[in-house]
């Protein structure tokens, strides 16, 4: 069953450490079965707190969403998303 890492980004602090998490980022999911579903496109604010932006990625199953948010290259990326920006981030399964 498909899995969905959702994040939204509830407030840049630091623009320098996000712009280093934004250069690793991506690259990431090389050798990972992944697709980016959305991208800080446009979005609205329906319930709750505003939000900045959102990223969605469609991964084959929880495991696989987990192996790649848990992988080396991806933790080496994240601390700059920890140092620049407030997140909230949320696997979810699919239909």
């Amino acid at each position: 069953m498909a899995a969905y890492i959702v994040f939204t980004r509830e407030r840049l602090r630091d623009p320098v450490e996000f712009g280093a998490y934004g250069e690793k980022a991506g690259g990431t999911l090389a050798g990972h079965i992944a697709k980016p579903l959305a991208f800080y496109g446009a979005h609205e604010t329906l319930e709750g707190a505003p939000i900045e932006g959102a990223v969605i990625v469609e991964f084959p199953d929880t495991a696989a969403a987990k192996a790649w948010y848990g992988s080396p290259a991806y933790q080496d990326a994240v601390k700059h998303r920890f140092a620049g920006a407030d997140y909230r981030v949320f696997i979810t399964e699919g239909l």
